[in-house]
């Protein structure tokens, strides 16, 4: 009797299953979990195929569990590729929405895949519709004297890069920066997102290559949007981390040491550190908005994402 129900709703599984495919097709980044469908979809034909075997030649329907057992261990061995889907994120372990339960190859809440991957959390905001007929500020960034003039949603960086202060104690890891923008002044290590990469495996190579040190358990604590008046404009992802190994050494590109953070040099830093810095130590998320001539800042606005708080 069992098997004859197994037989007579079996259709309706499989319906299911396809239909929950075609769903996963309208969700980005979504690959392995589309075939984890496909997987189990041929792993309840298998089961169906016995059963149906099974009542054809009324056979014992003990020799059911045999198939089922069979179906169990292929779908243990398969587990990988047929059981990618989890509930809640991997990361923060949040309750995941069903979208992210049967997409989302990452199992990553969206919060926790922006924190990950800045650059694509911007690419996909500016993909959002603006209004026809909002009026652009001024006709060339470069020429803007205050951060009110430029249409911060329309504005492209040239340039995206990272930087990431590591801590020890009550110490901060700074370099001397040798080469390249901002040579000349105290800063953090850092440099240029690859094409390939994302941001926060750019901070880890950048710092390494500057230190010689890797660091680990990066924290996304703020973005930096810079318009300079020679047409530069660069957009800054800063991270904080508090674990790494190896031995720190000088490069071409820095010279690293260790600063007491109360002592921080700000006097022979870019001028925004210090609008950002001090209140990004104290736990406050922000994003900072620059216009500088050279290595002078010309006007700021920094956002903290805590209180709301504008500068």
């Amino acid at each position: 009797m069992i098997l004859q129900t197994i037989e007579q709703y079996y259709t309706w599984a499989l319906i299911a299953i396809l239909l929950l495919n075609f769903a996963q097709r309208k969700i980005p980044g979504t690959t392995k979990k589309r075939f984890a469908t496909i997987y189990l979809a041929s792993i309840l034909l298998l089961f169906e195929v016995g059963v149906v075997t099974i009542l054809a030649r009324e056979l014992n329907h003990n020799w059911a569990w045999l198939v089922l057992a069979l179906c169990v261990v292929l779908l243990y061995v398969f587990r990988n590729k047929a059981l990618p889907f989890r509930l809640h994120c991997a990361s923060c372990n949040k309750r995941l929405d069903f979208n992210h339960i049967i997409g989302h190859d990452d199992n990553l809440c969206q919060s926790c895949y922006n924190t990950a991957h800045p650059e694509e959390a911007v690419k996909e905001e500016a993909k959002k519709p603006k209004p026809i007929d909002e009026p652009a500020v001024i006709d060339t960034d470069k020429d803007a004297s205050s951060v009110a003039q430029i249409d911060w949603d329309l504005w492209e960086p040239k340039e995206v890069c990272v930087i990431t202060y590591l801590f020890r104690d009550d110490q901060v890891l700074l370099i001397d920066k040798k080469t390249g923008l901002g040579r000349g002044l105290v800063n953090a290590p850092g440099g240029h997102i690859e094409e390939t990469e994302t941001a926060l495996e750019a901070a880890k190579r950048e710092f390494k290559e500057e230190t010689h040190l890797e660091v680990d358990n990066l924290r996304l604590v703020g973005k930096l949007n810079f318009q300079f008046r020679d047409g530069l404009s660069e957009r800054g992802y800063v991270y904080f981390a508090d674990s790494y190994t190896g031995e720190m050494q000088e490069t071409d590109e820095a010279r690293p040491f260790w600063c007491p953070v109360s002592e921080i040099p700000y006097d022979k830093m870019w001028e925004d550190d210090l609008h950002w810095l001090p209140p990004a130590l104290e736990g406050k998320k922000f994003e900072g908005f620059f216009i500088f001539d050279g290595q002078t800042m010309v006007n700021k606005n920094v956002v903290f994402e805590e209180d709301d708080e504008q500068e």
